[in-house]
């Protein structure tokens, strides 16, 4: 069920135990001189507005439209759980082996078809709207979900920006790859760097979530740090990951799982409980942690009002 209103969970009620004791227990090491050096330290932030965006940084947002009623993921699900094979192909792997990935400075180029090619550093990012939470569901397709206060904006607010000239018709994405800080990538089994691609329309949709943080905070880097798209009634692998190429096309782009295997990841990757993938019935779904499809899974992750026009007329089936 989506709904237009706040959710009235808090993180409280999904943030473990264990994370407020580990800052309580922070707090009253570095006593009142460590709390004063803090304090002097923000004045000189305020005084000097940093130029680096850090995981972790609390970001400030307002409630947006769409979110879902459905109980928040614990921050622990989300960030040790995580397909990013840059990092390791197994789940735990991304955790470990991110810590050290270095996001700033950041930028993040758009060019193209477009009348107003640029580069956006991460600060510009920030502010080029008001940052909204939007508790989105997410569908991975190997039939395991997570339901997440994601943060940002949509991304047609960046696109209207650099404005697209009518031979655009297509949106290519490309993260960030470098060996020497992902050496786990020459085992990933997948062409990297990570490319993706939408329709233009899709694109445009405001569902489409320019995303630079989550649970209050930046990114981890194991969630795509510093920032991602986040597409809701997509499978979870078309929200890439550590966005740095943004490129406006005529013709439909290269997608890396397409590039796998085409006839087990399509271009449209729209969640959709009756087309299968060929190993596996994508009928039901585990909600994060359990072990059970206990769920039925949802005709375009649930948010078909919000989407199901942009695909009127076509076979879902066919264009998987």
């Amino acid at each position: 069920m989506l709904l237009r209103k706040p959710t009235d969970l808090t993180y409280a009620d999904v943030t473990p135990k264990s994370v407020y004791l580990d800052r309580r227990k922070f707090l009253r090491g570095i006593g009142i001189a460590g709390l004063a050096a803090l304090a002097g330290q923000r004045l000189l932030e305020l005084a000097i507005p940093s130029q680096s965006v850090h995981a972790g940084t609390k970001l400030t947002s307002i409630k947006g439209p769409f979110s879902t009623d459905e109980k928040i993921n614990s921050f622990n699900d989300v960030t040790h759980y995580n397909n990013f094979y840059e990092f390791g192909v197994d789940k735990d792997q991304p955790a470990k082996n991110s810590q050290k990935f270095v996001t700033s400075p950041w930028t993040v180029s758009v060019s193209g078809e477009v009348k107003k090619a640029r580069k956006f550093s991460m600060e510009e990012i920030l502010k080029l709207a008001p940052l909204e939470e939007r508790i989105y569901r997410l569908r991975c397709v190997e039939g395991w979900s997570i339901v997440v206060p994601w943060i940002g904006f949509s991304l047609s607010t960046l696109v209207n920006l650099v404005e697209p000239t009518p031979k655009a018709r297509f949106v290519a994405f490309e993260s960030y790859y470098d060996p020497g800080q992902m050496p786990l990538g020459k085992y990933a089994g997948i062409e990297l760097p990570y490319v993706e691609g939408l329709r233009l329309d899709e694109a445009m949709n405001p569902l489409t979530l320019l995303c630079v943080g989550m649970y209050g905070e930046t990114l981890p880097n194991q969630d795509g740090a510093p920032v991602r798209l986040v597409v809701p009634w997509k499978y979870g692998f078309k929200s890439i990951k550590s966005l740095v190429k943004i490129r406006f096309v005529k013709d439909q782009p290269p997608t890396t799982w397409n590039l796998y295997s085409s006839q087990e990841y399509g271009f449209y990757s729209n969640v959709n409980p009756q087309v299968d993938h060929p190993r596996w019935s994508q009928a039901r779904e585990r909600r994060l942690p359990e072990f059970f499809k206990t769920h039925k899974t949802l005709m375009l992750n649930g948010y078909g009002e919000q989407v199901a026009s942009l695909y009127a007329g076509m076979d879902l089936r066919k264009n998987y």
